[in-house]
């Protein structure tokens, strides 16, 4: 067991306390096994009634995941980075067909691996301090940990939006298009956990009490642009959108499309498309593991980490440079199935 997360049952309700407060509670593989390994058993626990995930000391919610193990790895033979992603996406998978109800409080940041580890739970709280983000086409990578079933399944062309640009949204936003299933002040949190630790059997009701009505929303504003301006599953069609626009808006967003890897855009754009079309999500797993195996051997992971994690020069040389220089037969490859012997798969004890 490791430190890094907290496992423990208090009064029915079986607790993850995410504990990496100078990493901003980013998950490790470690972390991962833990997790899968307390739901599992409490999973067959009659006296669990319901899954609470939080975090422990310091700001929160969960950055994302260890980047530099990932890149790191990618650098050497993958095979870090390759059990990272598959212990990880095998918690994605477990905490969404879980059938005990979770709550998740998306209290502070809540990127990448934090968006895997909240999304999949039955009841997501989100706060003013609430900071969404799928920001993986800025170190090269894409929007795995479940984003092909949660984003295009988001109203309109917001998932696509957001995958593209990495764009950051508050909590506000994550109530009023579903992200969140009920918004609340910080202030209060501390009190609603113990009134469900008091009272299991009312998780719902007692977030249902405790629900306020956000503030109003900034994405709602802009969601009749991100419809319209990136409509397309097409990259150079979103870029042409935006350039005919004229506007300031579709102009901030070119500019920050010009700072992405062209290559994992197009991976994302795609993802999202396929992902709409599935019906299971370990389906949509299965995929976005094939997807991490390629995506880690292309320069442009290693190159985006670099520049933005560690030399911090935010200048990544992107190879292809251009949208144009990605080619189809390039993201065909990407998303070409890994051997049988090489596929991702549930936990054991969710097959079948």
């Amino acid at each position: 067991m490791t430190d890094q997360v907290l496992t423990l049952i208090e009064n029915g309700i079986g607790r993850i306390r995410l504990n990496r407060p100078k990493a901003l509670h980013a998950l490790t593989p470690e972390m991962c096994e833990a997790i899968n390994e307390a739901l599992l058993a409490w999973r067959k626990d009659d006296a669990v009634a319901a899954i609470m995930i939080d975090h422990a000391e310091g700001r929160g919610f969960c950055a994302g995941g260890d980047i530099a193990l990932i890149a790191n790895s990618a650098k050497a033979d993958c095979v870090e980075a390759e059990h990272f992603f598959f212990v990880e996406y095998r918690m994605n998978h477990l905490l969404f067909v879980y059938e005990k109800p979770i709550v998740a409080f998306m209290d502070g940041i809540v990127m990448g691996g934090g968006v895997g580890i909240s999304l999949p739970a039955r009841y997501r709280v989100a706060t003013e301090r609430t900071v969404f983000a799928m920001p993986e086409t800025g170190i090269g990578l894409f929007p795995d940990v479940g984003g092909g079933w949660f984003l295009p399944r988001l109203p309109g062309r917001i998932g696509a939006w957001l995958a593209a640009t990495g764009a950051r949204i508050d909590g506000a936003d994550c109530r009023v298009i579903g992200i969140a299933t009920h918004y609340m002040s910080s202030d209060r949190l501390e009190a609603v956990k113990d009134a469900i630790l008091a009272h299991p059997q009312n998780l719902f009701a007692i977030l249902n009490d405790n629900a306020e009505t956000p503030p109003p929303s900034n994405l709602e504003a802009m969601r009749p642009d991100i419809d319209r301006l990136f409509a397309s599953g097409r990259l150079e069609d979103i870029l042409a959108a935006l350039d005919a626009d004229g506007g300031e808006w579709a102009a901030k967003q070119r500019a920050v499309l010009n700072g992405k890897s062209p290559q994992t855009i197009k991976v994302a754009l795609r993802q999202l498309a396929e992902g709409a079309a599935m019906t299971d999500f370990a389906d949509n797993m299965r995929m976005e593991y094939g997807l991490a195996c390629h995506v880690i051997r292309r320069p442009d992971l290693v190159e985006g980490v670099r520049a933005v994690i560690f030399d911090k020069d935010n200048a990544p040389k992107w190879n292809p440079a251009t949208p144009e220089g990605v080619t189809d037969a390039m993201i065909d490859a990407i998303f070409a199935p890994l051997q049988p012997d090489r596929q991702w798969t549930p936990l054991p004890d969710l097959q079948g």
